[in-house]
């Protein structure tokens, strides 16, 4: 199938990429620099410089594709993420440039339109497990990946396979949190928010990119994608600190947390996601199953 993919050079976008021309795929994949576009043809696609806030522009690259996936982002680093202007670019690719590309799916007759959602909306659940069904909160920094869902539906109610794909917390080697976290880990501080006993679900990029070749062939909807093995917040931080060989870390005081403001409490929410529904829709299997022997130690710079 002919496919155009937005946010190709990114953490996920790169496996992406690999595993769609791996299916046999021929993917055009958005670069807006002549550095990102050597990335890009190294992958084995092609490149195509589109700014995804021109509609007009994007209506013409997407002509002649089959699918369209939508997986650019613009995440803020963890010092910048409890500012809501930090946000800015990530809410408008969720809304407005997702707006331009439903539209130009549309027109160019595209069967199928993929979008990156994220699994933080989830109500917290104790030690319950999540599936789609459960209540979600599209609140603060959240808001956009509702609206973004929201217009993948109205590509599925025009006739085509919308397909959202809610991604668990990525780690890589080369993810910033991933370095951010490690930092913080060797200074005995757990990065991973919450009480200790609240869990917290991954998905190995890898694994991610894996999902994404995956969802050309399942039904219409909405799936979470993470590993088969959530762990609490505790578990997190032994895990990570045996993996870089230092002393487990110290918890944050209850008190620390009460006091966080209300945009950090929405990390801190217990969420342990289940994959089943898109493990039985699509035959993927995560390769990583767990954090658990998999988390990088070393970093790429």
């Amino acid at each position: 199938m002919k496919i155009f993919l937005t946010g190709g050079t990114g953490v996920i976008g790169t496996r992406a990429i690999r595993a769609l021309v791996a299916a046999g795929h021929d993917v055009t994949a958005v670069a807006r620099s002549s550095a990102k576009a050597d990335v890009v043809r190294t992958l084995g696609a092609s490149p195509v410089g589109v700014d995804l806030f021109e509609a007009e522009e994007v209506s013409a690259a997407v002509v002649g594709h089959e699918v369209v996936v939508h997986l650019a982002t613009n995440i803020p680093p963890m010092s910048r993420a409890t500012r809501a202007s930090a946000w800015a670019t990530n809410d408008l690719l969720r809304t407005e440039a997702a707006q331009h590309l439903v539209d130009a799916a549309l027109a160019a007759g595209a069967s199928r339109y993929v979008q990156e959602s994220i699994c933080f909306p989830y109500r917290d659940q104790g030690d319950e497990w999540i599936d789609e069904s459960s209540e979600l909160d599209h609140v603060g920094a959240f808001a956009s990946a509702g609206a973004a869902e929201a217009t993948t539906a109205r590509f599925s109610a025009a006739g085509g396979q919308g397909v959202v794909l809610r991604f668990a917390q990525f780690y890589a080697p080369d993810s910033d949190h991933v370095q951010t976290f490690n930092v913080l880990m060797r200074r005995r501080i757990n990065p991973f928010l919450g009480a200790p006993e609240a869990y917290v679900s991954f998905v190995h990029a890898a694994d991610a990119g894996a999902a994404v070749a995956a969802a050309l062939a399942v039904p219409g909807g909405i799936y979470n994608v993470g590993d088969d093995e959530p762990v609490t917040r505790s578990e997190a931080g032994r895990i990570v600190a045996h993996a870089l060989g230092v002393e487990p870390p110290r918890a944050v005081p209850r008190l620390v947390r009460a006091a966080s403001p209300s945009s950090a409490k929405l990390l801190m929410r217990s969420l342990r996601v289940s994959n089943r529904r898109f493990r039985e829709a699509s035959g993927w299997v995560p390769a990583h199953p767990s954090i658990r022997g998999s988390w990088p130690a070393e970093t790429a710079q």
